[in-house]
Order: structure tokens, then C-alpha cells, then sequence
């Protein structure tokens, strides 16, 4: 596997994933207009970063079918049923509907990590993990960043148990191979599933970001 990260093509202009987000209809999920989506995307300064939704208003269920690969839509894994219910952990969002995330890397030189090693390693790089509502937008916005044998995890969402300790699946994004539950109908399509805290896996790698900046369009409320 790699040792460093591929460089991949700089992200679209905000103002193109903004105009990307409307065309999938994300707005209309989230509870805002195409307009206030637009205007954000106009007036934030944040060249190279990626234009999210914040998971409150856009969760993971509702943002991965709208995934493509091959025409095919992606999709969460069977067993993943509460996949909403993996919330940022030691990670903090800005608490606004839309915010920028900026130095966004696959983490490719952390492939055959285990989450519980990358977390502190992407610390000490001064990083902060992806979310996985996060690592969705960047696929939506740059399809050729999910690649077979590079993939990622988003280690920032993890599951609270009823008990109060940490599920030990974590969220990743990877590409189908068809097999088992999956179906032989999506193979090749975008899969959103997990994996274990402690477990390595050669072709997946750790996203991160080097920071978060807050829009101006208000408090998040979750749409009605």
C-alpha cells in the first residue's frame, strides 16, 4: 500500500458545489433554499475547501443513496441501520447549517491502520478526522476520491451505546464488491458501512481535515 496520501485534483470552486448540492436535491433535504446555499457558497472565503451540510440537517441515511459510481447509487449497509445515530466524537462541528472543511486528505499513508491508532496519530498531525456526512460531500463532490484499494474511514462520527460506551463499529466509505448481503446488483457501487475500532484493513485509509470554519446562515435547526 502507499505510504503517502495521492494527491488528488484540487475540489470544485464552492460555487460549483453549491450548484452540485442543489442539483441533487441536498437543499430540499436540509431545509434550505438553493438561494441560501448559493449565497453562502458566493460569500465564504475558503479556496480548496469543501462545502458541507451539517449532519443535523442532511444526515448520512438521506445523503449516501444520492452517491454514483459506475450509475450505480450508493447505499448503508444492512447492518447499519442506525447509521444517523453515529454523532461527532472528539471532533466539534460548527453550529451552523452550512460551514466549510478545509485541507481535506484521504489519508492514504495510514491504510493498514486500525482506528484506534490513527485517531491520536492524526492528533499529533495537528488533524481532525472526518465525520461521516463529511466524507459523503467529498464523494459527492469528487467522485475519483473513493477509489478500489483507497478508500477511507471517517473515525470524527462514533456510536454512544445506551451504557454509555463507545460501539466498537466505525463508519467508512468504500466501493461494493457485490458480495453477501450487498447483492450482486451493486457491485461496484459507493458503500457506506463500518468496520471494527481495533481492526486494520490494507485499502482503506483514515480521512481528516485541517480545520472547520463556520458560515453566517444562523443556528442549526433541524427541518421540520
Amino acid at each position: 500500500m502507499p505510504e503517502t496520501s495521492t494527491v488528488l485534483p484540487a475540489l470544485p470552486a464552492l460555487t460549483a458545489q453549491a450548484d452540485r448540492l442543489i442539483e441533487l436535491g441536498v437543499h430540499e433535504i436540509a431545509g434550505l433554499s438553493a438561494d441560501e446555499i448559493r449565497a453562502f457558497a458566493a460569500g465564504a472565503d475558503g479556496d480548496g475547501a469543501l462545502l458541507a451540510v451539517h449532519p443535523e440537517r442532511a444526515p448520512a441515511s438521506a445523503l449516501a443513496p444520492l452517491l454514483r459510481r459506475d450509475g450505480k447509487p450508493g447505499f448503508v449497509v444492512v447492518d447499519m441501520a442506525d447509521v444517523d445515530a453515529f454523532t461527532p466524537h472528539t471532533v466539534e462541528l460548527p453550529g451552523t447549517p452550512l460551514y466549510l472543511v478545509t485541507g481535506v486528505d484521504r489519508g492514504d499513508h495510514m491504510a493498514n491502520w486500525s482506528p484506534e491508532e490513527a485517531l491520536p496519530a492524526l492528533g499529533k498531525e495537528q488533524r481532525t478526522p472526518l465525520v461521516l456526512t463529511e466524507g459523503i460531500h467529498w464523494v459527492l463532490q469528487q467522485p475519483e476520491s473513493l477509489e478500489r484499494n483507497r478508500c477511507f474511514m471517517t473515525i470524527g462520527s462514533r456510536l454512544r451505546k445506551a451504557n454509555g460506551a463507545l460501539d466498537a463499529r466505525t463508519p467508512a466509505i468504500w466501493i461494493s464488491n457485490g458480495t453477501g448481503r450487498d447483492g450482486r446488483e451493486r457491485r461496484n457501487a459507493p458503500k457506506v458501512g463500518w468496520c471494527w475500532w481495533n481492526n486494520r484493513h490494507t485499502w482503506l485509509g483514515f480521512a481528516s481535515a485541517t480545520g472547520r470554519t463556520p458560515g453566517a446562515a444562523g443556528p442549526v435547526v433541524r427541518p421540520e
